[in-house]
């Protein structure tokens, strides 16, 4: 799974490796939690490349309480074209989850352990999501998404038995665009592009969201 995650993306980097204006720039974050706003790259309805900021944890469009979104932070490949909450996102509304990196807690004896995985080289990361909106008469649309996740491979797999889909940057914009056909998505659900990741142990402070700052993601002393 995906339950955590650092964005400290600069504005050239958003501009370089997304298409975005260099114009644009958030605050760095170091424990992205559920629930809260995550950056994601859309299209908007002329095509064009769009960065703004929806909540963690896909609400669908049909739910009668917004609360269920706190149980789908993640949606797994090999089922999401099936699942009555992702199938019509997967087929419409998908969406680039900008990150860091990512942590993992590996269980030992001495309890579960932190993890942060991140570009081998440094660069930015592109999880592969789904996102939906949710209107309430009275009240205000909610646009939320969720993270797709597949089995774990590399570095990650003697961590944990999940990731996220990590798409290359020759995938970005295919995920986000509407018109991309059923079939090459579909290929694209079993990770075979993504990057080469790098790791470390980190302390577990990042256990505790309230807890953010470039200190979580050091190496554990």
């Amino acid at each position: 799974m995906c339950g955590r995650f650092a964005f400290h993306i600069t504005s050239e980097e958003l501009a370089k490796y997304f298409g975005l204006s260099k114009d644009i720039a958030l605050p760095a974050r170091f424990n992205v939690a559920p629930s809260q706003p995550v950056p994601v790259v859309r299209l908007n309805r002329e095509g064009e490349v769009k960065l703004s900021e929806i909540r963690w944890g896909l609400i669908p469009f049909w739910a009668k309480d917004k609360a269920i979104g706190a149980r789908m932070i993640n949606a797994r490949a090999e089922t999401v074209g099936q699942k009555p909450a992702y199938r019509a996102p997967f087929r419409r509304r998908r969406c680039l989850v900008l990150a860091s990196g990512f942590y993992e807690w590996q269980a030992t004896a001495a309890g579960k352990v932190p993890h942060y995985f991140s570009h081998e080289q440094g660069e930015p990361l592109a999880f592969a999501g789904l996102w939906d909106r949710w209107e309430e008469p009275g009240s205000e649309a909610v646009d939320s998404c969720t993270i797709v996740t597949v089995p774990a491979e590399g570095v990650v797999k003697p961590v944990h038995n999940r990731m996220p889909l990590l798409l290359a940057a020759s995938q970005h914009r295919g995920w986000v665009d509407r018109d991309t056909p059923l079939t090459q998505l579909e290929d694209w659900l079993d990770g075979a592009a993504a990057p080469p990741l790098r790791s470390w142990p980190v302390a577990r402070t990042v256990n505790d969201p309230r807890h953010d700052g470039a200190e979580l993601i050091q190496p554990a002393g």
